[in-house]
């Protein structure tokens, strides 16, 4: 395991780590892992390393705000989820090519970081894609009963707070890490598609350029794909996974869900998925399928390019 900076294409370093088995030679698989919203890569470890024994180059990583990539003040830090996507995934996806240029690369993301990809110029270097409770977070998506109270945390409590401190400080609320202005005001004014987000009020008036090509890039990762949703988790229902997956439209997508009560669990929820109790069920389906593209369960959505 080891700790490096990787330049975003504007330069912003970024803080990520390196797991590997260390076992000398050229590495044929490179595994980036892309984190949730407010989560920090170190979230990952475990589940990086598990990938690095079987064989993995793994790379975690913190987009600018967050973690090992957070400045010393967040005030007046420039930074959206688009620009987590079009630079910093963009670096670090470019830096893995160079880095490694005989391996192919897959990407493993969680919640938003199944997301990020899709504004990357280069995810046509992409070779296979694993997302788990990927989605964008639009408020009609969440699950009832919480929806409401999660409408009131997330679109109404977050940006007063950032308004008045410049920042969302989610780690002294235990919500999260704290986020960048842009990040929390893109969340908090999510709209049904990623194409009317650019125009979501005059609070995020300063995005509007940067954000205006959205869409762009998405129908150009030609990879297979495989998104995760779990039963009980309340911002990746099926609607938003759906909603997410339309606009991977260049490539073969596929669907499947598990169950809380098919592992003998109570709950799985949003997060729970990257525990390492999951080592020998969970993580080997996916080990599976990075590996070979079989699918370990049955296939509740299939699209394919083209749909």
């Amino acid at each position: 395991m080891t700790a490096i900076s990787i330049p975003a294409t504007d330069g912003y370093p970024l803080g990520a780590t390196i797991h590997s088995a260390d076992n000398g030679g050229h590495p044929t698989n490179v595994a980036i892992i892309n984190s949730a919203t407010g989560v920090k890569a170190s979230y990952y470890s475990r589940y990086a390393r598990f990938l690095a024994a079987h064989g993995y180059i793994a790379i975690t990583y913190d987009y600018r705000g967050i973690g090992a990539s957070r400045p010393e003040s967040l005030r007046g830090l420039k930074a959206s989820k688009f620009d987590w996507g079009n630079k910093d995934f963009e670096g670090v996806l470019n830096w893995a090519a160079q880095e490694f240029p005989s391996a192919r690369i897959v990407v493993v993301g969680h919640s938003i970081g199944g997301v990020v990809p899709g504004f990357s110029p280069s995810n046509s270097r992409i070779d296979r894609m694993l997302t788990v409770g990927a989605q964008y977070a639009y408020w009609k998506d969440y699950a009832l009963p919480a929806r409401y109270s999660m409408f009131l945390k997330w679109h109404v409590f977050m940006p007063l707070l950032t308004r008045l401190l410049g920042y969302f400080p989610g780690r002294r609320l235990g919500w999260l890490e704290d986020l960048p202005a842009g990040v929390a005001y893109e969340w908090a004014f999510r709209k049904a598609t990623l194409e009317a987000q650019a125009g979501s009020g005059p609070i995020l008036r300063p995005h509007v350029q940067r954000t205006a090509g959205l869409t762009r890039y998405f129908p150009s990762l030609r990879c297979p794909m495989l998104a995760y949703g779990i039963t009980d988790d309340p911002y990746a229902t099926p609607p938003a996974v759906l909603r997410l997956l339309a606009y991977y439209t260049g490539c073969e997508r596929s669907y499947v869900q598990v169950r809380p009560d098919e592992l003998q669990l109570p709950q799985i929820g949003h997060f729970a998925f990257f525990h390492d109790r999951f080592r020998d069920t969970l993580w080997r389906e996916t080990l599976v399928w990075l590996n070979s593209g079989k699918v370990s369960r049955a296939v509740t959505r299939h699209f394919a390019a083209g749909q």
